[in-house]
């Protein structure tokens, strides 16, 4: 892989790891390789954003998730994620999130989060995939309650890069400060019931209980989902450069797997379910069933 790229991700590994700490530009040119300037240089082109405001972001985002669990006071957030000052504090999270974050603590709503995608991804989805079958998938049965999903709508997307060049990569970090009763943001494709004129198959959203009254992000949309059964295909851990193989494999394994042996059949009535791939589980999609009758 281009060595430009591997830099990049190299300085975005070591803000993750030392988020709390002080971040010079001459620790970042340390692990680039490259020099001060050329490094910031890189990072700009590859991420595009400034290594100073890709720091601030995830700062603010990182102190935000911690307000919410109530594990930090703003006090302590704002030191701990390297503000100088409350009121420095205060203000850059006002404007990245639009409140302030006595605000948010108090009253947690809807906020873009940022989420950072290690550039090398973008790029190995370029290169083609190289990795062999996972060579075991866990296929679960289980129920999903009745819920609504708060979800944003594509346009024609029917997979999440075409997705994102759609809508931006920003919808996720909305949805992940929201609370999901299954823990996590949801990827689906929708039924046609589901779909309104004009949008995509594909979206992203998050479950809510059925009775939610809480807020609803502007341009978001929400729908009731039934109780329904699902069967969970889940693949073996992989390394985060390979998780193009992975989702390949379980799709592979769901196209061959034959629902009627365990008295089932698909469903098309119900949205079919992308958790988020992470390499620490395992790709994990989840597929409507009904009964065989």
């Amino acid at each position: 892989m281009d060595e430009h790229v591997m830099a990049v991700q190299r300085m975005q590994e070591y803000i993750s790891r030392h988020l709390t700490e002080e971040i010079t530009p001459a620790d970042l040119a340390k692990e680039s390789m490259y020099s001060p300037w050329y490094s910031c240089r890189l990072f700009r082109e590859y991420t595009g954003s400034a290594p100073a405001d890709y720091i601030r972001r995830l700062r603010l985002s990182e102190s935000a998730r911690q307000l919410k669990k109530g594990t930090v006071n703003v006090t302590r957030a704002a030191f701990e994620y390297g503000f100088d000052s409350m009121d420095g504090f205060r203000r850059a999270f006002r404007r990245e999130f639009g409140c302030s974050p006595g605000e948010y603590s108090r009253k947690p709503v809807p906020i873009p989060l940022f989420i950072p995608y290690g550039v090398k991804f973008r790029e190995m989805r370029k290169e083609g995939s190289s990795m062999k079958e996972t060579e075991t998938i866990f296929v679960q049965p289980m129920t999903r309650p009745e819920r609504m999903c708060v979800i944003k709508r594509g346009v024609k997307a029917g997979e999440y890069w075409d997705y994102c060049n759609e809508v931006g990569c920003d919808v996720w970090g909305i949805l992940t400060s929201m609370d999901s009763i299954c823990g996590e943001p949801v990827c689906m494709w929708l039924p046609e019931k589901y779909i309104t004129p004009g949008t995509s198959v594909y979206v992203q959203g998050v479950e809510v209980p059925a009775d939610h009254s809480g807020e609803i992000p502007d341009g978001f949309d929400t729908i009731i989902l039934p109780e329904a059964e699902y069967l969970m295909f889940q693949g073996q851990p992989f390394r985060e450069e390979d998780y193009e193989d992975a989702i390949t494999s379980v799709w592979n394994a769901i196209k061959k797997y034959d629902p009627s042996l365990t008295g089932y059949e698909w469903d098309s009535e119900n949205p079919r379910i992308q958790l988020e791939p992470r390499g620490e589980r395992g790709y994990i999609e989840l597929v409507p069933v009904k009964r065989k009758h």
